[in-house]
């Protein structure tokens, strides 16, 4: 099949390489000619394991091709993927402006019968809006051609999405018209050899599903972080409360790990967009608000107990802090609403200095920091915390899990860690000589780290 994915960002890249892995021909296309050009020198500009291999492997045997002409992607294509950001409005909406342009740039140069397929994460409505901007388009030109819009929602989670999209648990087709259905059953066979996993529905069905699943996946986290918290008041420990509810089927194991928040480019845009929906529709979305509200509050909670924990020695002002992990998860470099953010810019507020290493997101960080003084990124996870007053443990990545804790000791001036992602043993951090904070249980003293 012929294919044009049109945004070259996250969604559209990994599209475009698993569908050229199939076999197809793919066509990126980008308004963005330094990206153009810098994915046709075979680098690529965003972080995900096994993606830039993949879109290189296609390249090198002419399936894949980017260009920044969408005459060119869309000319003989039989699908075309919109993958073009959807990013958040003051009031929670989604900003739309380039899913409309790229509509009417389809129906500027449409030559023939097509599918057009919304990939991006867009409000419940938008394919009605897509086909009657192309429509628009045709009417204009005179032409007539058979458009049929889909709702194809992606469901990847960033540091996996390869194997998200090559082993998907279902591909949701949002469409009325069985030529459309035909085709995206087609073009997705080799996803889905074991079961059968297309769930066919209508359009805003699928529009609405993306969203209803990832604030169900936010809404977890959140209750889960509030269970943390009232476990740290009550000298309950979350890890046992976790095991407890977990292994009820009905709940699962799955999204309830205690930390410090959701972050990333989807839940935070997609739990405020399902806002705006619900109250746009005169509806009161009660439990979303609470979602939101908590996670936002989680996001400051290691902020909150650093402060609580220094208040005594006259505050954390002019204290340094060593922090690790800055991404918003693990395996990739985005810093989009990380929690990492939140704690940097409350503590620094208060005038602690503040020395963090990522082993992938340090140059984004450097980026969003430039202007704080009291911030500094390092490129070598000891080294910041060479005379710090503590270690803050943000991001779990792989590295941080079984790290050098007599190295640690030997660079902090008081062996004092906080942990974010519940990453060490409480008993064990004890034994090693730190005094240990977490999220949800109960802290580690040791007595030689009291003073």
């Amino acid at each position: 099949m012929k294919i044009c994915i049109i945004g070259t960002g996250y969604v559209g890249l990994v599209s475009a390489a698993c569908f050229a892995e199939m076999g197809n021909t793919v066509t990126c296309v980008d308004v963005n000619g330094a990206v153009v050009e810098k994915l046709n020198a075979g680098s690529v500009h965003i972080f995900e394991p096994g993606l830039e291999p993949m879109l290189q492997r296609s390249r090198a045997d002419g399936r894949l091709i980017f260009t920044t002409r969408i005459e060119d992607g869309i000319d003989g294509a039989d699908c075309a993927f919109i993958c073009v950001g959807t990013p958040s409005q003051a009031d929670g909406s989604c900003d739309l402006r380039y899913v409309r342009q790229v509509a009417h740039d389809i129906g500027r140069c449409l030559s023939r019968d097509i599918v057009v397929v919304d990939k991006s994460t867009v409000p419940v409505g938008t394919a009605d809006m897509v086909r009657e901007i192309i429509e628009i388009e045709l009417k204009a030109r005179g032409v007539g051609y058979c458009v049929a819009v889909v709702s194809n929602p992606e469901f990847l989670k960033e540091g996996d999405a390869i194997a998200d999209f090559m082993k998907p648990d279902r591909v949701v087709l949002g469409t009325d018209s069985d030529r459309a259905a035909a085709i995206m059953r087609e073009l997705y066979a080799p996803f889905a050899r074991t079961r059968e996993k297309i769930l066919r529905m209508g359009v805003r069905s699928a529009e609405m599903t993306k969203y209803a699943a990832n604030c169900m996946l936010a809404t977890k986290i959140s209750f889960i972080n509030e269970i943390s918290r009232i476990c740290e008041r009550v000298g309950a420990d979350v890890r046992d409360v976790r095991s407890g509810i977990g292994s009820d089927s009905r709940i699962g194991y799955q999204f309830i790990y205690p930390g410090v928040g959701y972050g990333g480019s989807c839940f935070p845009k997609d739990v405020k967009a399902l806002i705006h929906t619900a109250e746009s529709a005169g509806v009161e979305p009660v439990l979303l608000n609470a979602v939101e509200t908590v996670n936002n509050c989680q996001k400051k909670h290691m902020a909150e107990r650093i402060q609580e924990y220094f208040a005594p020695q006259g505050g954390v002002k002019g204290k340094k802090l060593a922090l690790w992990g800055l991404a918003f998860k693990a395996n990739t470099d985005d810093m989009r609403e990380a929690a990492s953010v939140s704690i940097i810019e409350a503590l620094t507020a208060s005038g602690m200095k503040i020395c963090a290493f990522d082993p992938v997101a340090g140059k984004n960080a450097r980026q969003i920091f430039k202007d704080n003084a009291l911030v500094e990124i390092c490129d070598d996870q000891y080294v910041v915390c060479r005379g710090a007053q503590a270690l803050l443990v943000v991001t779990e990545w792989n590295q941080f899990r079984n790290p050098d804790f007599e190295r640690i000791k030997s660079l902090l001036t008081v062996p004092l860690l906080f942990d974010g992602r519940n990453l060490y043993a409480p008993e064990a951090m004890a034994g090693r000589g730190f005094a240990y904070f977490c999220i949800g249980r109960v802290s580690a003293v040791a007595a030689s780290a009291a003073g």
